[in-house]
């Protein structure tokens, strides 16, 4: 197929409709990857969504790291979801070409450790937005998420354009602390080095009141969503009146913020938006006037919604 016309090549993958089948031409050759690129600049010159079904690559070879030499260095959109890599070098090599990306969504991408996000850190200056969702997987005799507090500093330190910071842990029990690999400790430094105006925290179990207090000082956060988040309790919520730019709030599954959590933001009179969904210590009237729009629900978004809300923010 490397002996056909580049122009042949080209009218092939133009006559390919589906995403997935676009997506595995970057698995057979670097020649096709750079037509598959070249013509979905038509559609949407920048995002590239990579969901192999097999879950790994099976031409990755450790001694040959060119299998993973991508032509990426115009790419500003990344998500990776469901999978494994070939190990070690395999994705750090493609995060580490990856200069003009803005925005990374890593969802549930097995296999990973903190030198990917290194590379990553140390190559993309101008990254935005990043979207972690992990879930714990077994290192060195220990069960945790792929990455720890070095991948927060390693952000911190060589991305200073960082805004957007979601960190969603699924299947993280709360009474197994060391199951996340971030800590608070971890956490603030990344919030205190980067201009972070949106946060997403999903089943954070390590933030709590203390880590409220923390961020209050956080000159830049604007959107803060916590859901599931077991620690924050009616301490918490008294420091948000006191964030200075924080005028949107989110509260999903936070069952020990009660009603006298939320009178406090109520005589702040700070909020512009405030939404409330899933927390059974809260009634809906205690949430009237609390900010300038209020949603309430007993119900919380499922995860597929929760899921649609986060991309659309990106």
């Amino acid at each position: 197929m490397e002996d056909l016309p580049e122009s042949l090549l080209a009218e092939i993958v133009k006559r390919i409709t589906r995403r997935c089948d676009l997506n595995s031409l970057s698995l057979v050759s670097k020649q096709l990857y750079t037509i598959d690129e070249s013509v979905g600049q038509q559609k949407s010159p920048s995002d590239f969504i990579f969901l192999p079904q097999k879950g790994f690559d099976p031409s990755y070879d450790a001694h040959n790291p060119s299998t993973y030499d991508f032509c990426c260095d115009s790419l500003k959109d990344l998500r990776l979801a469901r999978m494994t890599p070939g190990q070690e070098i395999g994705l750090r090599v493609l995060l580490g070409k990856c200069k003009a990306l803005e925005k990374l969504w890593l969802e549930y991408v097995t296999g990973l450790n903190d030198n990917d996000m290194i590379a990553l850190s140390r190559s993309c200056s101008n990254l935005r937005s990043i979207s972690l969702w992990l879930s714990p997987q077994f290192y060195d005799y220990s069960c945790r998420t792929s990455f720890t507090d070095d991948s927060l500093k390693a952000l911190a330190i060589s991305c200073p354009m960082l805004q957007a910071v979601e960190l969603t842990f699924f299947d993280c029990d709360p009474c197994w602390p060391s199951e996340i690999g971030f800590t608070l400790e971890g956490l603030l430094v990344l919030i205190k080095s980067c201009p972070v105006s949106v946060l997403v925290l999903n089943g954070a179990n390590f933030f709590n009141d203390e880590g409220m207090e923390a961020i209050s000082s956080a000159p830049f956060l604007e959107t803060l969503e916590l859901v599931d988040c077991v620690a924050i309790t009616d301490a918490g919520m008294r420091f948000v009146t006191y964030t200075p730019c924080l005028t949107n709030l989110t509260l999903r599954l936070c069952n020990k913020v009660t009603d006298s959590g939320v009178a406090e933001l109520g005589r702040a009179h700070k909020l512009q938006c405030l939404i409330i969904e899933g927390c059974e210590g809260i009634s809906e009237k205690a949430v009237q006037g609390a900010a300038r729009s209020v949603h309430y629900s007993i119900k919380s978004a499922s995860c597929g919604e929760l899921k649609r809300v986060c991309k659309e923010r990106g």
